[in-house]
This record gives structure tokens, sequence and C-alpha cells, in this order.
């Protein structure tokens, strides 16, 4: 019974590993049959699509190819100088977020838990916007009256002016386009009212509307 057990096992095991044997490819190759030589391999591709660095340069008056000077541009151009677009940093001055704000600015834009605000990226996009627009509303006759003016050799617009209010806040905004650049106000890293108007001008910030009384509310 065991001997016709075996034999009923080899006989179907056999046929199989014939079979096999006759399907499976030959693993050794011949080189020569897959030689490259006289073959035009020549398959560069252009600076733009391999983003190299020459490719990455950026053009006057653009943010990105892709963004532009759209006030997506605009507001992910400032974030990248403020936190390089870290929502969760905090600076040496304690200032917090992708934004970098204070908390004394937090509160008031109705924000008095800034713990809660850095782990909230919807909250800190709120408070820039809320923001912006209350410097817009401070700010909104310095605008008519200077937007298009040349001022320290830099054409102020309202892009320029409203950056350099969410760096320095925008009284200082107003010194520095009353005394007609003089009055330069910088930072405790030596970024200035000027640098920022000449570096974010020319964006696309119709969108924010004015409003003295604006909050960030989720």
């Amino acid at each position: 019974m065991v001997k016709n057990s075996v034999k009923n096992f080899l006989l179907p095991f056999s046929i199989c590993f014939s079979i096999a044997l006759a399907l499976y490819p030959d693993s050794t190759l011949n080189s020569d049959l897959y030689s490259t030589e006289g073959l035009d391999l020549d398959y560069n591709i252009s600076a733009e699509l391999a983003m190299t660095e020459e490719s990455q340069e950026i053009k006057p008056n653009m943010f990105t190819p892709h963004l532009g000077k759209s006030f997506e541009g605009f507001k992910e151009a400032l974030a990248f100088k403020e936190s390089r677009g870290d929502y969760f940093t905090v600076n040496t001055l304690g200032y917090l977020g992708k934004y970098q704000f204070g908390s004394e600015t937090l509160k008031l834009l109705g924000i008095y838990n800034p713990n809660q605000f850095l782990y909230n990226p919807e909250l800190q996009e709120k408070a820039f916007m809320a923001n912006a627009s209350r410097n817009k509303w401070v700010l909104r006759k310095d605008i008519e009256r200077f937007e298009g003016k040349c001022i320290g050799g830099i054409k102020v617009t309202e892009s320029g002016i409203l950056a350099a209010a969410h760096l320095a806040g925008p009284g200082s905004v107003k010194k520095y386009l009353r005394s007609y650049g003089t009055d330069n106000f910088a930072d405790a890293y030596g970024t200035t009212v000027k640098y920022y108007m000449k570096r974010f001008s020319g964006y696309d910030t119709s969108i924010i509307e004015p409003n003295k009384k604006a909050k960030a509310r989720l």
C-alpha cells in the first residue's frame, strides 16, 4: 500500500517537473544580442523638466511659475520668508507659526491661546486674513495716497504696504511712507520696512477687504 502511494506521488511529480524544465527560459543571456553599440542614447531633457538649479531661478516679479503674482502667491511667498511655510515653528523671539504672529497681535484678532493657535493651521490662515484686513483698513488712506509712487527707489504697491505692515505693524508703515523713506523701521533681525515693500511688490491683494474689527474665527 505504501509502495503504491509513493508510485502515485512520484509519477505526477515527474511529469510536472519535466514540463517545468521545458518551459523555463534559459537564464544565460548572450550580451552580444543586447549591445547598445551604435545606438543614439542621448535622452537629455530640458533644465526646466530636470528641476536643476538653473531652472529654479526666480524670475523678476515671479514667486513661482504656478502662483505668480496672485494672492496665493503673495501669501505663500510671505509665509516662506517668515517661517519657510512651517505652521508649527516658534522663532527665538517667541513668534508663532507659518506667518510668525506675536501674542499681542493674536489678542487683537481674538486669539488668546497661543498653544492652540500654533497647532491649528486653519486658525493660522484665518488669522493671516483677519490681520491683513485690519492693516488694510488702518492704511487705506496711505494706500490711496502713495500707491504707484516711488519712495526710496521702490515703487509703492498695495501688496508691498500690506507685507511691510505684517512685518512691522501699520504704524511703522505709515511713518515710512509719510517720511518718504527716511523713517525705515527694522525688526530684531534687521529686516526693514523698505525691504518688505520691495520684496513683496506687485502682488494682487484685492481680495483683502479692509475691516477695522476683523477677527479670526473658526
